[in-house]
């Protein structure tokens, strides 16, 4: 039996009631505050929890998950989503029951509260919520005590305990009707019963309807009994006034008048709440000495053990075919017989040496203290002593034995007392395994040893081995202090089998052989059986106090047919093998998440929204309520989508740091007694959600805001650069255009010279008509001249009337020595604006150079302007002479206006950043014809503004 005290986290030494919820938690009311146990921790709420008053006798778990809290006499609170919520209505409550504590029937999650004594209203609790119903009894029925009300029927059932009289009153017609019992006060009520005690007497009572009750059992407990408790199971259990608890084991179902003798338990501890749980297990609360708990197998095996009132500290244990001995610590023995009964024996009544180990034959049963060998006749109840140290007894023939002792081996004969010494050093084991050869274990190594001869041959160096066991034939099982079980023939070693092997301890006390290829093994941990399969593999079974040995402790175990009878330092534990190794493979139940904490807040409710952002911790709070594992519990967990592999913590309290944004799930299974998993897993889905700088629009936006300054900065950076070469280019263009003005200023003299010239050459020729036309045609030109030297572009129409001015006035000068054209296609725009007087000098060069030098043919100009591809072509063709027939120095020295005319090209490129191509050809070069073409491509020369003035 386990006890659970401030040690254990339980810091209250006087507890109360015990209940248990649907989660499977065990909740424990206290003189410290409420308490929840989960297996592993007890969870304290207490006056920093917010209850008002932490002495709490009770409490009621709902099925909506709410822990209804009853303090002593007031301030009734309950507990929900892990905070305390202390009722509003408590002064008016504890008015009520100020002289009692509450009694409670519940209806689901509805709670209703009545005194125990003269009672007025009922109330109703549900939902944080009281109300209430009165109770109009007449004044002559208020000394009946309260035994239950019925919400079913409406029916208060009410007791005289002096007179015996059960009164039934309804609460909604407010009829009554009387019934006569035993007197008695009641005891407990569950349902359709009811017990009552009077002067020591017990009497159980059933309800078979509304309105009538029917003694069902009886029993007599010579015992002052103050509270009793009906299980789930209907069985009854009564906490007896100076200690224990009595058990009757028999539901109060069964068709009996009379109650079976109850087991009493725990006489020496004042037992103020028996709860068995969902699982079968029993818990005791105790007044001074904590919470005592014991596992369903424990309980069970110790209820209907056959041998009765046997809970000493066994520490050795043996058989013949007749009887069970026992050796326990304080020189004193036991026999069991075959029929059950126990015949203790005193072996030393001045000392209390342990038994080291125990002997039986027929009625010969030797019992091996630590300074003594004790050798009692069972047949004349006679002892005889030997002094001697002993370390082992081991069977040698039908009728001697071997006694190994600190200072030799030697064999005892049974029937004649007589003792031989073999061998004069220490020994601690020994086992035949032929006639002649024995093997002989020390301290520290194991040897063959031959009687006859008395020689010792070292076989297995540094094994201390504390039992010694065959198997079969030449296969001996070693059990060792340290190393485990060593498995060997008389050539070496086999096999071992450790605790890395599956063993649940490798300190090994003793072996007991089942059959040729099963044996067990009894440890301070437990016990193993380890069985040989038929096809070599080992398959090893662990036992413990949660299978429902009275303890870890085992100091050996025999065997009889089926049953396996287990000595241990709490007594004897009896067992069917065959039940013992019926093990459940998984524990069927499942982890409890108490509360995830996400970003600093700690969520109760697992339906809501689990949602927090990354960076922060996220915290589980874990329970896996399996008693029967007792503390020794476990967590394997993993969270699906951020690690696939699996996690095994020993704390309830799981943390992860740092968990990236994503959609996860929480998987865990928990980890009981044996390694064994819970049947399912909980799973527990939440959402890390980003930080708003780790969001995608963040980023985009943060990548917007990075490229403009980065654009910013580089545009800033052009700008500047931008500026500096605007101002060199303004710079440029500034002296461009003082360039132009002076190569216009060239050109205009230029051109009035030419034409002066040419009315000089008139008037010597005494033609005045001629003088007087072509001075009206001069007139015109150079307005025209003087108008478009202002302009940097000019339209091609008025470029086209420019210069049919100007050959109009040469074909004058020069008596009609050439014809000329101006042609344009449909492709070019008439509007569109092109360089101020820039076909004129190549039209001058074509009609001074070209085809004034023309004897015999009539000389003709063309002027083609053609749009292609983006590109203005103006093309002006002679029929002169041609290139050729100058040298190199008459066109370089002759042409000056060409000259200004390529000057002005170069300048109008730098300043407007228009490409114009200037080219000159022979045409003889190209054709037959002679004369010289000049070509200049504008380009780009799409969609131009056709208004355009400078």
């Amino acid at each position: 039996m386990v006890n659970y005290n401030e040690e254990d986290g339980l810091n209250s030494s006087y507890t109360y009631h015990l209940r248990q919820d649907k989660n499977g938690f065990i909740w424990i009311g206290s003189d410290n505050g409420l308490f929840r146990f989960d297996g592993k921790d007890f969870k304290q709420y207490g006056k920093d929890e917010g209850l008002k008053n932490i002495d709490i006798i009770s409490c009621e778990p709902l099925p909506n998950g709410e822990v209804f809290i009853l303090p002593f006499l007031n301030d009734f609170a309950y507990l929900k989503n892990g905070r305390v919520i202390n009722l509003n209505i408590n002064d008016y409550l504890k008015n009520q029951f100020s002289g009692s504590i509450p009694k409670i029937t519940r209806d689901g999650n509805r709670l209703y509260l009545y005194s125990t004594q003269n009672p007025r209203n009922i109330f109703i609790y549900e939902n944080g919520k009281v109300k209430k119903k009165p109770i109009l009894l007449n004044d002559n029925k208020r000394e009946f005590s309260t035994v239950q009300y019925d919400f079913r029927t409406q029916n208060l059932y009410l007791n005289n305990s002096v007179t015996g009289q059960i009164l039934i009153h309804n609460l909604i017609t407010r009829k009554e009707k009387e019934i006569r019992i035993d007197p008695g006060s009641i005891i407990c009520e569950k349902d359709d019963f009811f017990v009552f005690q009077h002067q020591g007497k017990i009497t159980v009572y059933q309800r078979t309807d509304p309105l009538r009750i029917k003694k069902i059992h009886s029993y007599d407990t010579k015992e002052n009994i103050f509270y009793g408790v009906i299980d789930k199971h209907n069985k009854l259990w009564l906490n007896v006034q100076n200690g224990g608890v009595l058990y009757f084991n028999q539901s109060l179902l069964e068709n009996k008048k009379n109650l079976d003798p109850p087991v009493k338990i725990l006489n020496q501890h004042m037992i103020n709440n028996v709860l068995v749980d969902n699982d079968d297990n029993v818990w005791f609360n105790s007044r001074n000495s904590g919470v005592f708990f014991i596992t369903k197998a424990l309980f069970t095996n110790h209820i209907n053990l056959s041998v009765k009132s046997n809970s000493e500290y066994i520490k050795a244990i043996a058989k013949d075919d007749q009887h069970i001995i026992l050796g326990y610590n304080n020189s004193r023995g036991a026999i069991i017989y075959k029929n059950g009964k126990m015949q203790d024996i005193t072996l030393d009544e001045n000392n209390k040496d342990e038994n080291k180990s125990i002997y039986i034959n027929n009625n010969i049963s030797i019992f091996g203290l630590a300074a003594k060998i004790v050798i009692h006749d069972m047949s004349n109840n006679k002892s005889v002593k030997l002094q001697y140290s002993l370390k082992s007894i081991v069977p040698y023939t039908r009728n001697s034995v071997f006694f190994c002792t600190s200072g030799s081996l030697m064999t005892y004969h049974l029937k004649t007392g007589k003792i031989t010494s073999l061998l004069d050093e220490r020994v601690y084991t020994v086992l035949p395994f032929d006639t002649e050869n024995l093997w002989v274990g020390n301290f520290s190594d194991l040897y063959k040893f031959n009687i006859k001869s008395k020689k010792k041959t070292l076989f297995l160096k540094g094994y201390y081995f504390t039992d010694l066991k065959k198997l079969r034939e030449n296969v001996y099982l070693g059990a060792t202090n340290l190393n485990g079980i060593i498995i060997f023939n008389d050539k070496g070693i086999l096999k071992k089998i450790e605790k890395k092997n599956g063993l649940i301890n490798d300190q090994i006390k003793k072996i007991e052989v089942e059959n040729k290829n099963t044996f067990w093994a009894s440890t301070n941990s437990g016990i193993s059986r380890i069985e040989f399969t038929d096809d070599h593999n080992t398959v090893i079974t662990n036992l413990t106090q949660t299978d429902g040995l009275p303890s870890n402790a085992v100091s050996g175990c025999v065997i009889r047919n089926d049953t396996i009878f287990i000595g241990t330092s709490k007594g004897l534990g009896i067992f069917s093998i065959k039940k013992l190794l019926t093990q459940e493979k998984s524990i069927h139940k499942k982890v409890i998440i108490n509360s995830i904490t996400i970003e600093n807040n700690e969520h109760y409710d697992l339906r809501e929204n689990l949602t927090g952002h990354s960076n922060n911790n996220v915290i589980f709070n874990l329970s896996f309520p399996d008693y029967a594992s007792q503390g020794k519990i476990s967590y394997k967990y993993k969270v699906e989508g951020l690690d696939d592999a699996w996690q095994v913590s020993n704390s309830s309290t799981i943390i992860f740091n740092s968990i990236p944004p994503g959609k996860y799930v929480f998987r865990v299974y928990g980890l009981g007694y044996n390694g064994k998993l819970s049947y399912i897993s909980s799973d527990l889905p939440f959402e890390i959600k980003p930080r708003f700088w780790q969001t995608l629009w963040f980023r985009v936006a943060l990548a917007i805001i990075i490229i403009m300054i980065v654009t910013l900065i580089i545009n800033s950076w052009l700008q500047k650069k931008r500026n500096k070469k605007l101002e060199k280019f303004f710079h440029e263009k500034k002296i461009a255009e003082l360039e132009l003005q002076a190569i216009k200023a060239q050109i205009n003299p230029h051109f009035i010279y030419n034409c002066l010239n040419s009315i000089k050459f008139l008037l010597f020729k005494e033609d005045y008509q001629e003088t007087e036309n072509y001075l009206d045609i001069f007139s015109q030109l150079i307005r025209k001249t003087l108008h478009y030297s202002e302009k940097t572009f000019m339209p091609i129409e008025e470029e086209v009337e420019y210069l049919s001015l100007y050959m109009d006035m040469e074909k004058l000068r020069q008596n009609e020595l050439f014809d000329y054209e101006i042609h344009i296609s449909e492709k070019v725009n008439k509007r569109w604006a092109i360089p101020s007087l820039l076909i004129q000098p190549f039209v001058e060069n074509a009609i001074k150079h070209g085809i004034s030098s023309l004897r015999n043919t009539k000389g003709f100009v063309k002027i083609s302007f053609e749009h292609t591809d983006s590109t203005l072509s103006i093309t002006i063709e002679d029929n002169g002479t041609g290139i050729k027939t100058k040298d190199e120095s008459s066109i370089h020295t002759d042409s000056f206006g060409l000259k200004l005319s390529q000057k002005r090209i170069k300048t109008f490129q730098q300043l407007f950043e228009t490409h114009i191509t200037l080219e000159i050809n022979d045409l003889s070069d190209k054709s037959e014809k002679q004369g010289t073409q000049v070509k200049l491509f504008i380009s780009p020369y799409e969609n131009q503004n056709t208004n355009l003035h400078h």
